[in-house]
């Protein structure tokens, strides 16, 4: 969701005071009705990698989504789209709903099924898109023995104990309020952040959205996307832990920074510039 002009507070993008010089890549790229992919992001994102790499500096990739990390860290293939299946498909979501779609894809992908979940109306679609175009299934599974696109790479994880992630998670939300977020949305909304695929489903700005439109109170908008905020951070934990050769490192360590420059530097021999992955 860095990826969005304007979704600044609600994402926890870096202001750029706070670069320290290094470079940074791939912020403010889509407007609010832009369709974020991970089909587009790719490429985007190891261009920049092989231009930094041939600067002789080490690109450092940030994240975030599960698989937008994985699809610039790893071989992986995205089919295409077809505009008018996609429109077709999105029609029908928007008239009955995402059950029907969903009663289909289990009975064609039961495993992406599975993985999505009934509520996910976008990613169903994109499951039946890519099951109708390609007769294969789309799950968003890392191979059981992925490749790396990029070499030498290597892969560092942050954890915290449960209780206190969950600590830090349900603040960094009722700072996001308390930082302005309502007037940001509101800001977004001329914007077409409402008509927005992929910007107005994003985890606290639909809930802002809904408060703004009278649908929910601030306490419920905030403990709904409080709610959701931990569900997605269950998500990652349990994607990243699936990474082959992951360093994982306490995220309050002292020795947090030199721990991680030290395995970069054994892993490429220099350090680098960042390029964020997914919110």
């Amino acid at each position: 969701m860095q990826l969005y002009r304007g979704m600044d507070i609600g994402t926890a993008k870096l202001p750029a005071d706070d670069w320290r010089g290094i470079p940074h890549h791939l912020f403010d790229v889509l407007d609010v009705t832009d369709e974020a992919t991970v089909a587009r992001y790719q490429p985007e994102a190891r261009e920049r990698i092989r231009q930094i790499a041939g600067r002789g500096s080490v690109p450092i990739l940030v994240g975030g989504s599960g698989l937008y990390v994985s699809s610039v860290l790893f071989d992986l293939r995205f089919p295409g789209t077809d505009p008018d299946l996609r429109a077709r498909l999105e029609a029908e979501l928007a008239e009955h709903g995402p059950g029907m779609l969903f009663q289909r894809l289990a009975e064609r992908d039961p495993e992406a099924a599975r993985r999505i979940g009934s509520r996910n109306g976008r990613r169903i679609v994109r499951a039946l898109e890519v099951a109708e175009l390609t007769g294969t299934s789309v799950t968003g599974a890392l191979p059981d023995e992925p490749a790396l696109w990029h070499e030498p790479s290597v892969v560092i994880g942050l954890t915290a104990p449960r209780e206190e992630l969950v600590a830090r998670l349900d603040a960094r939300v009722d700072r996001m309020w308390a930082d302005g977020l309502l007037a940001e949305v509101t800001a977004l909304i001329p914007q077409g952040i409402d008509r927005g695929i992929t910007a107005r489903r994003a985890i606290g700005y639909a809930q802002a959205l809904a408060e703004l439109r009278g649908e929910l109170s601030r306490a419920d908008a905030i403990a709904q996307t409080q709610q959701l905020t931990r569900r997605y951070a269950r998500r990652q934990v349990s994607w990243f832990k699936r990474y082959p050769g992951i360093h994982w490192l306490d995220y309050d360590a002292p020795d947090l920074v030199d721990a991680a420059l030290a395995l970069v530097d054994a892993g490429t021999g220099r350090r680098g510039e960042t390029t964020p992955a997914g919110r």
